[in-house]
């Protein structure tokens, strides 16, 4: 259980996976690590352990579980990054100024009402997602390249706009479900 506890200390969720920081995150690594980690640390493993290391299996596996799912999220892990350099970059703590940006965000939410009532629902949403991923790939590109010139002020505004974006991807899916599902 020592890696355990050397996991439990280190606070920085690349050190767990044993990747390097920054934007790139290789997933094949990321996920072989993890399931790795978490055949050795799942709390099963610890049933007929002693309390202390049932206790220190749930939280390790509870970290890594945590990591995990920051790192293979963009939007996590570009909050994570600012978070690394003691910016707080939480979900509702910045909203852009942005009013271009603004303007758009209510255009995207008025489209996504009007597709309700269109002919092919569907399509419509599908033919949204595509020009929303796009954006929020440049969003995402945008970030990389003020976290790396070390324009955090940008990249702070870039995650507000990438927040707004995962939010409208989301919201994209619960209506193609609720349109399957009727």
């Amino acid at each position: 259980m020592d890696l355990s506890t050397k996991l439990l200390e280190t606070s920085n969720y690349y050190e767990i996976f044993s990747l390097p920081a920054g934007w790139q995150i290789d997933r094949t690594v990321l996920d072989s690590r993890y399931r790795q980690l978490q055949r050795e640390f799942h709390p099963d493993r610890f049933a007929t352990s002693g309390v202390v290391e049932k206790r220190l299996a749930v939280q390790t596996t509870s970290l890594i579980n945590q990591a995990y799912e920051t790192l293979k999220s963009p939007l996590k892990r570009a909050q994570y990054m600012l978070e690394l350099e003691d910016i707080d970059a939480g979900q509702e703590s910045h909203i852009t100024s942005d009013m271009g940006f603004l303007m758009k965000q209510i255009e995207f939410r008025e489209a996504l009402e009007e597709i309700r009532d269109s002919a092919d629902p569907l399509a419509g949403l599908d033919s949204m997602r595509d020009d929303i991923e796009a954006q929020y790939l440049q969003l995402q590109e945008d970030f990389q390249s003020q976290h790396s010139a070390a324009n955090y002020n940008n990249a702070l505004d870039t995650v507000a706009k990438m927040q707004f974006f995962a939010k409208l991807l989301d919201e994209i899916e619960q209506r193609e479900e609720e349109l399957e599902d009727f």
